[in-house]
């Protein structure tokens, strides 16, 4: 089990409901998106116009429904930092537990040419700063 460094609550819009009263599966990767967004600015201390990445990979787990909250907290953590390559894990939780897991694999890209780039070695020093 992952011990998760920075958690972010997040707001469950009425538009965010399918029909059956439950969150929709595809705003789960929303609600994870906002938490990595917050964990890269707040705890990394990255700016905006230095967010030089894109999600290669995304697996998410269901393992229950969300249904009619008004908000959701979403804990994430990086839990391996490669070449140019680091992997976040994610839960999404209600009043009722985790409802849902999931994992990104995001990778560093030079800025000028979209070309993967080594991550840089601040980042690594931020990211082992809050994750230890």
């Amino acid at each position: 089990m992952t011990d998760f460094a920075f958690e972010r609550t997040v707001d469950v819009r009425y538009q965010d409901h399918d029909t059956m009263g439950h969150v929709n599966n595809a705003v789960y990767v929303t609600y994870m998106e906002e938490a990595r967004f917050d964990y890269l600015i707040e705890c990394i201390g990255l700016d905006e116009d230095e967010l030089n990445m894109v999600v290669a990979h995304l697996d998410v787990d269901f393992r229950r429904p969300v249904r009619y909250a008004r908000e959701v907290t979403v804990a994430v953590s990086v839990t391996d930092v490669g070449g140019s390559s680091f992997t976040m894990a994610y839960e999404v939780r209600d009043d009722e537990g985790v409802a849902v897991e999931g994992e990104t694999v995001q990778v560093t890209l030079d800025p000028e040419t979209g070309d993967t780039r080594p991550v840089p070695e601040e980042w690594r020093d931020a990211i082992e700063r809050v994750e230890n």
